[in-house]
């Protein structure tokens, strides 16, 4: 009897095909997501408060400085650390710039 034919390659992985599963909502499931919603909404609250007050005085602080200072700021928030650009003839060379 000849071997059957298999139409997926050698080493890879077939996948079954199952019948869906059926989901039930029950009232508890419904409860603890309400709790969870509410908490979660309580600490975004919070946290804009906070943002809130930290907002005004860097805008406070971007109004009255410079826009070095403001630039750098920024910079500072996010984390961006400008590295200084070489300035030697080596390196333009290399970078064919002259």
């Amino acid at each position: 009897m000849p071997e059957p034919i298999s139409l997926v390659a050698p080493g890879q992985v077939t996948m079954l095909r199952r019948k869906p599963t059926r989901l039930e909502l029950k009232l508890d499931d419904i409860e603890e997501f309400e709790s969870i919603k509410k908490d979660l909404e309580g600490r975004k609250k919070q946290r804009e408060e906070v943002d809130l007050s930290a907002t005004e005085t860097d805008a406070a602080v971007a109004l009255s400085s410079d826009p070095k200072g403001r630039e750098q700021s920024i910079h500072e928030r996010i984390g961006y650390r400008p590295q200084p650009k070489p300035n030697s003839h080596a390196s333009q060379f290399g970078n064919f710039e002259f």
